[in-house]
C-alpha cells in the first residue's frame, strides 16, 4: 500500500448498522491516488453502504473516512458531500430531465465564472465524447449517452475521488462492454482516484487495479484481479469469479487424489476432509494415446463426452470420468475457440495444477 500522502482516500475501521443489522463490519481500506478500486461481492454485502458512506450520504456510525489526507468524517466531524470533492455517478444518472445536457454538467459547478463554467463543460462533455450534444435534454438520448453525461457530470469539478455505484448496470450487455471501456479510458487519462461498486467479478477484473471482495460486511480478499483469480484464500473467493468443478476428498500426506492425478495439499494434515476447487479451463482435452490393447494410459485422466457447446469465444465441453465410474459428478471444461467433440467420444485430460484449489471442506 503506498504511504499516506499518496492515499486519495481512506476508509478507516468503518462499521454501519441499520436497525441493529450491521452492514459494514470493520471495513479498512485505502486507495492511491489515480487507482481505480473495485468494491465487489453479492447483493447484501455491504458495498454500497461503504460507498455511501465514503460519499457522505450516509452518517458515519463508526470509524474514520479521509479524503486528500483530510478527515472528513470520524471523531464527531461530517463533512456534507458537496464539500468532499467527490464525484457520484449512481445506475439510474439522476440527470435532470428540465435541464439541457451542458445544464446538467454545469449544475454542480461552484465559484467558477460564466466563462471559466462555460470551458469546463466543454472540456468534462469532450472527455466523454458528448461535446456535440451539449444543447440536448436527456430523454434524446440513449442510456449510454445519459451515462456518459452522469460522468462528465461528476468529472466537471475536478473531484479528489471519483465514486461510482453500479453504473453499467441498466444498460444491455453489448452496451455494456462499451460504455466500461470508455469509461476505464476516461479515467485513466484524467487520473481520477475511482472507488467503484459492482456485483459483477468480470466488470470487476475488467475495470480494477485492485479488487476488494466483499462478504456479510467483511473484506474477504483485496488485491489484484489476478491475485484473486489464482490465489483465493477460500472457497467463497475462487467461486465468485466464475463457474467451479467441486470435488470432495481426503488428505493423504500432503495430496489429495482427484479422477485427474493427485493435487497438492501441503499444510493440511492427514486424514483432513477438503474441498478440491478446479477451474474448468485448467481441464486440458487431447485425443486419447491408446495402448496396444486400446485402453487409455493413466498419466492424466480419461473422460467421456457428454455434451458440447460453442460458446462464442470458447467451447464448454461436458464430461464424466471413466477413472472413478462410481462418481456421478460430471465436469465442465473450457476451451479456447471452436472445439466440439462428439458425445460419447473418449477424451484424455490433464490438469493445470495451478488453477486447482484446496480447502478445508465447508460443514452446513
Amino acid at each position: 500500500m503506498a504511504g499516506n500522502d499518496m492515499q486519495a482516500l481512506v476508509l478507516d475501521h468503518v462499521s454501519h448498522s441499520f436497525g441493529g443489522v450491521l452492514a459494514v463490519d470493520d471495513l479498512s481500506l485505502s486507495l492511491s491516488k489515480g487507482e481505480v478500486v473495485c468494491l465487489l461481492g453479492p447483493s447484501g454485502c455491504g458495498k454500497t453502504t461503504a460507498l455511501r458512506v465514503a460519499a457522505g450520504l450516509e452518517a458515519l456510525q463508526q470509524g474514520r473516512v479521509i479524503i486528500a489526507n483530510e478527515p472528513v468524517a470520524g471523531a464527531g466531524r461530517e463533512i456534507p458531500p458537496e464539500d468532499r470533492s467527490v464525484g457520484l455517478v449512481f445506475q439510474d444518472y439522476a440527470l435532470f430531465p428540465h435541464l439541457t445536457v451542458a445544464g446538467n454538467v454545469a449544475f454542480g459547478l461552484r465559484g467558477l465564472s460564466g466563462s471559466e463554467k462555460q470551458a469546463r463543460v466543454q472540456e468534462a462533455l469532450g472527455r466523454v465524447g458528448m461535446a456535440e450534444s451539449a444543447a440536448a435534454y436527456p430523454h434524446m438520448l440513449s442510456g449510454g449517452q445519459q451515462q456518459r453525461v452522469a460522468l462528465a457530470r461528476a468529472l466537471a469539478p475536478q473531484p479528489q475521488v471519483m465514486l461510482l455505484d453500479e453504473p453499467f448496470s441498466n444498460l444491455d450487455a453489448r452496451l455494456r462492454q462499451k460504455v466500461r471501456d470508455e469509461t476505464l479510458h476516461v479515467l485513466k487519462e484524467s487520473g481520477t482516484t475511482t472507488l467503484m461498486v459492482t456485483h459483477d467479478p468480470e466488470e470487476a477484473m475488467f475495470m480494477a487495479d485492485r479488487i476488494a471482495l466483499m462478504r456479510a460486511g467483511r473484506i474477504v480478499q483485496e488485491g489484484t484481479p489476478a491475485a484473486l483469480y489464482y490465489q483465493p484464500v477460500d472457497a467463497f473467493v475462487a467461486s465468485f469469479f466464475g463457474e467451479i468443478n467441486q470435488l470432495e476428498g481426503v488428505v493423504v500426506t500432503e495430496q489429495v487424489s482427484t479422477p485427474f492425478g493427485p493435487v497438492d495439499a501441503k499444510g493440511f494434515a492427514d486424514g483432513a476432509a477438503v474441498a478440491v476447487l478446479i477451474r474448468p479451463e485448467a481441464l486440458h482435452l487431447s485425443p486419447p494415446e491408446q495402448s496396444a490393447n486400446g485402453s487409455i494410459p493413466v498419466n492424466g485422466g480419461a473422460v467421456e463426452v457428454m455434451a458440447s457447446r460453442l460458446m462464442g469465444r470458447t467451447s464448454l465441453i461436458h464430461l464424466r470420468s471413466l477413472d472413478v465410474p462410481e462418481q456421478e459428478t460430471h465436469f465442465h471444461a473450457r476451451v479456447p475457440g471452436r472445439f466440439l467433440p462428439m458425445e460419447n467420444q473418449r477424451l484424455r485430460v490433464e490438469l493445470d495444477r495451478s488453477q486447482a484449489f484446496v480447502f478445508l471442506r465447508e460443514t452446513d
